[in-house]
Formats: structure tokens, sequence, C-alpha cells
């Protein structure tokens, strides 16, 4: 797809009121979404609806993929990697968190609290002590006894697992709040089995989330890899700056990544892209992935726009 030329968004935000609006990667994060959506239409921020939702699934032990019992390294060792946006100007990350029980809050710390954009490995759980956040243990008995009987079955060399409902790796939030305001998060234990060290794209600004207040944002969830490569989120917002629609940048992220990469049956990449007006769309590589959805007057999952393969 062809991109129009650049010109300035004529649809620049305005003072009027806007209707609340929730979305999370996943079905399976619709309650995160139900425990966030009060204070956001009851005039909450964007930015505390992100991280209240995020915040609820990383507190979840039944959610494999995010928080205090996600899945394992290769090796058998929880780490976390979250990220908060709400403008090029204003973001906060954490990678390779090991100690860390809600990722998310200390990325949003560094956003607030200190001169830089990305904290990783053991300095990151420090910050997250020195700011008083919470510490604890991540590696709970479930995730033990489904790491070891991954060891029984399966080569070392073989990290990677199927992406779908129930072993996804990304919960991603897009927000906007009664003022207009847009706000983008992810958190995650990334990929199953993973190498020890590697961090996906769920804490990289303009892969695993982007957010501009003029245009709009967008998250991904899937094979980090694919959406690194392509600067898949930033690709997605830069699409929207170019006068396209939210369906637009879905299929110029997915049509991107078929491009570039010799897929296989196990490679997944979902995403949702919002723009700054409230317009959204979602799509997939393949079949499978769902979006929850949260405004005034829909409460559901709904299958993606959009599934390329």
């Amino acid at each position: 797809m062809e991109l129009a030329p650049w010109a300035p968004n004529p649809n620049a935000p305005t003072t009027e009121t806007m209707s609340p609006l929730l979305l999370a990667t996943w079905s399976i994060n619709h309650p995160a979404l139900t425990a966030a959506w009060p204070a956001l239409s009851t005039g909450g921020t964007a930015v505390d609806a992100v991280e209240s939702a995020i915040r609820f699934a990383e507190s979840d032990p039944r959610n494999a993929t995010v928080g205090v019992g996600g899945s394992p390294d290769r090796d058998g060792t929880v780490s976390l990697d979250a990220a908060i946006m709400l403008s090029p100007s204003r973001t906060g990350a954490v990678g390779s968190v090991r100690r860390a029980l809600h990722p998310i809050t200390v990325a949003r710390c560094v956003m607030e609290r200190t001169p830089h954009y990305l904290l990783a490995g053991e300095a990151a759980d420090q910050f997250a002590i020195e700011q008083g956040l919470e510490t604890g243990e991540l590696l709970t008995e479930s995730s033990r006894r489904r790491w070891q009987e991954w060891r029984a079955s399966n080569s070392i060399t073989r990290p990677i697992a199927n992406i779908e409902e129930q072993n996804h790796d990304t919960i991603g939030v897009l927000a906007i709040d009664s003022n207009g305001t847009l706000a983008a998060g992810c958190s995650t234990s990334g990929l199953a089995w993973k190498l020890p060290g590697r961090v996906g794209d769920s804490p990289i600004i303009g892969q695993g989330l982007y957010a501009d207040p003029s245009v709009g944002a967008c998250v991904c969830t899937g094979h980090g890899e694919l959406a690194a490569g392509i600067c898949a989120s930033f690709l997605a917002v830069e699409t929207l700056r170019h006068g396209n629609s939210p369906t637009d940048a879905v299929r110029q992220v997915l049509s991107r990544i078929k491009e570039n990469y010799q897929l296989t049956d196990q490679d997944q990449i979902g995403l949702i892209v919002l723009s700054h007006i409230g317009h959204f769309s979602t799509g997939s590589l393949r079949p499978g992935y769902t979006t929850a959805v949260r405004t005034a007057d829909r409460d559901e999952a709904i299958e993606p726009e959009l599934v390329l393969l």
C-alpha cells in the first residue's frame, strides 16, 4: 500500500469532551478493562487507566504471560518487560526485571521521575526498591511445573511456544479519556522458554507500542521479533499521520511483516491501532487473536477486522 504524502493532521485534538475508550490485546484481558473502567468512565485519566488495567493482569498468577506467574525462560527464571507512553517525550520502560511485581508501575516511575526512558536488569529492580515499589518472587509453583513439563518434553534449543489465547505473550492497552488524552502500555513475561536475557518488542518505543497525541497509538502482541524488525507500532502511527485509516494502518503493518519474513505456522502478530479521535481497528497475521473493548456502550471481545493469512 502506498502512503499518501505527509501533511499536517487536519483532525487536531480539540477541547471537546470525548467518550472514554479502553482496548486490550486478547479477550483473556477483559477483566483487566473491567477493573480499570469505573475510574476512566467517571473522569479518570488515560494513563491511570492503562496502568490500572495492566496492574490487574500483572497481579493475576493465573495469567501465564504477565507479572507474577509469568512464563519462565529456558533456565526457569521469570523476567518481565513493560512500557508506558503518552507521547514521544513522555515515555518510560523497564526490561529484564526479576523482582518488581508491577513492572508497568516501575515504567511509569521511569517516565515521571527520571530523565531516562529505559532501565534494565538488576538496576531496574533496584530502582523499583528505591521508589518504594513492591518486589517479590515472580516464579509460582504453577509456572515452575509448566517449565518442568516443557523441559521434559522439548529440546532446550526450542524456546518458542505457539502464541494463542491461553499462551500469548503480552497485554497491550490503549486508552482515551474524556479530555481526549491518549495513553498506551505493554507488559509481558516474554515468549515462554525464551533464551535468558531475551528482550522483545514490548518495552521498546516504536516496536511494541507507540503514541502520538496528535495522531494516534498502537500496541502489538505476538512474536516480538517480527514487530521489532519493522518498528511495527511506529509504522502504524505514521500510516495514520499520512491520512490513512486505522484499518489501512493494520494492513500496512501486517503486509510489511509478510514481505520481510519467512513466516512459519507458529508466527503470530496481533495489533490494535487507535486514532486520536477514537476510531480503531484490529488485525492479526493468523486467526485466533482477539481484542477486548470497553466503552460506554460496548463491553465485549471482538475478532480482528483484518486477518492477513
